[in-house]
């Protein structure tokens, strides 16, 4: 890597907003200012270089953005003397050059497709002063950001882009318009990059992608995502998941994949988004509210331990009492495990920002609230059936709340909770494998002991 002088021995901290797509860029971002001989700090007071790395799908992520970017204005100097603002990500895509007009202490813009330039934009940014914006959004290359460093959170976990963009340009959707197209890495280069992760320990592989089930198709003409998880399933990972799943693309192939190779986790995250065929066309979701339940249930004939979650928009442009009883009934029918619930989002630029809607808030926040209590109770209802069952989790740490309560997640990504046993230190069991028999079962979480050995 070329030399940056002016950010060796530099302290930097990144806040992440958003998706794990964001996560893993911000992991790829680590390990460059990393191999410049940057030092990676706890807190924003200790770092010389901020670097936020942004999403734009919802609104309240440009306000969480420009609060925090702003609040810098006034926080203690940096260790160095100046401190250097990045804004990487989704938003930086979007804004470009008029980012300052939000963020007026921003010093760097990088988009989505340029993380390798950032070590060369903060070595301006440090050598002009704070003078001027600094931008690049053009895509640096047309390799992957796999192909730069990486300083991941765990050694245990690792995320795997597999594409990045998306070709369905749902109607409320800005994604497309920030990510791109869909490109695909080749095969061989994500089980490669899979069989050196399990050679340095990794036990936990999240294959990504806007839509993961259409891996492939620029490449080879059709997806081949089912060969891709057979291929990585092959590695010798003990734990594989993926996200996301467009309902429109996931083939019976796929499912048979999944039930096939036995690393595939019994969880699936699959955005439905409502439950309004009528809603669903407006969206261009590309399937109905029939063929969603059928694809339920050819997923649970293969996989009848599965646990489903979701994405749910409420109060899209046009929707009605009528389309929102329809979603809380595809709710309770499928009987999700768990859900991200969200009120609708105008984002400028997407055609549904066009679509007029008199709607009163109120009436959106009342069924935002119905919609939230129906998943609270069947999330709480799944829960129950592993009450008294012995559940397998990957450890990942001790909880927020006490040293001596570890949490991790279960093959369904259940939030597990458990008590150090007394004859184990943290460090024995942070990115094991152990059984764990449930005493508790609540709403968002599983509580109980460790039984047997970790591994």
């Amino acid at each position: 890597m070329t030399a940056y002088s002016e950010l060796v021995g530099k302290t930097y901290f990144i806040r992440t907003f958003g998706c794990q797509m964001n996560l893993h860029d911000s992991e790829r971002v680590s390990g460059l200012l990393d191999a410049c001989g940057c030092n990676l700090v706890e807190s924003i007071e200790e770092a010389d270089i901020v670097v936020f790395m942004t999403c734009c799908v919802r609104e309240n992520a440009d306000t969480r953005l420009y609060g925090q970017a702003t609040a810098l204005i006034s926080a203690p100097p940096a260790p160095s003397g100046r401190r250097v603002l990045a804004i990487g990500g989704c938003i930086a895509q979007r804004d470009g050059d008029s980012m300052r007009r939000n963020i007026p202490n921003a010093d760097v813009v990088f988009g989505t497709s340029a993380l390798a330039s950032l070590p060369e934009l903060l070595e301006r940014a440090f050598e002009h002063g704070g003078r001027e914006l600094i931008v690049r959004t053009e895509e640096d290359t047309q390799g992957f950001s796999t192909d730069l460093p990486s300083h991941r959170a765990t050694r245990f976990h690792a995320w795997v882009p597999i594409m990045t963009g998306c070709n369905n340009f749902c109607t409320y959707c800005i994604v497309p318009h920030v990510r791109g197209r869909e490109r695909s890495r080749t095969m061989e280069s994500v089980v490669t990059e899979c069989e050196l992760l399990v050679s340095q320990g990794v036990r936990e592989i999240c294959l990504l992608g806007q839509n993961v089930n259409s891996y492939g198709r620029d490449n080879y003409g059709s997806p081949r995502f089912d060969e891709l998880l057979k291929a990585v399933g092959a590695t010798g990972i003990e734990r594989l998941r993926f996200t996301s799943s467009n309902p429109k693309d996931l083939s019976d192939s796929v499912i048979d994949a999944m039930a096939q190779t036995s690393a595939v986790m019994p969880h699936l995250h699959l955005a439905v988004q409502s439950g309004s065929t009528r809603i669903l066309k407006a969206m261009n979701r590309s399937y109905t509210r029939e063929e969603y339940l059928d694809l339920v249930k050819r997923i649970r004939l293969a996989m009848p331990e599965i646990a489903l979650s979701t994405d749910i928009i409420v109060g899209f442009p046009g929707e009605n009492e009528e389309d929102f009883v329809d979603t809380l009934s595809l709710v309770e029918e499928v009987g999700f495990s768990s859900a991200y619930t969200f009120i609708y989002s105008r984002r400028p630029g997407t055609p549904a920002a066009q679509i007029p809607d008199d709607t009163p808030h109120e009436v959106i926040q009342a069924r935002f609230e119905r919609l939230t209590e129906l998943v609270a109770g069947l999330a709480h209802d799944e829960n129950q059936r592993d009450l008294g069952t012995t559940v397998e989790v990957l450890v990942e740490g001790s909880s927020k709340r006490s040293q001596n309560m570890l949490v991790g997640h279960s093959k369904k990504n259940q939030t597990v909770h458990f008590e150090l046993p007394p004859s184990y230190a943290l460090q024995d069991l942070v990115g094991s494998i152990v059984n764990v028999q449930v005493a508790e079962a609540r709403t968002w979480y599983l509580r109980g002991s460790m039984v047997g050995d970790p591994r």
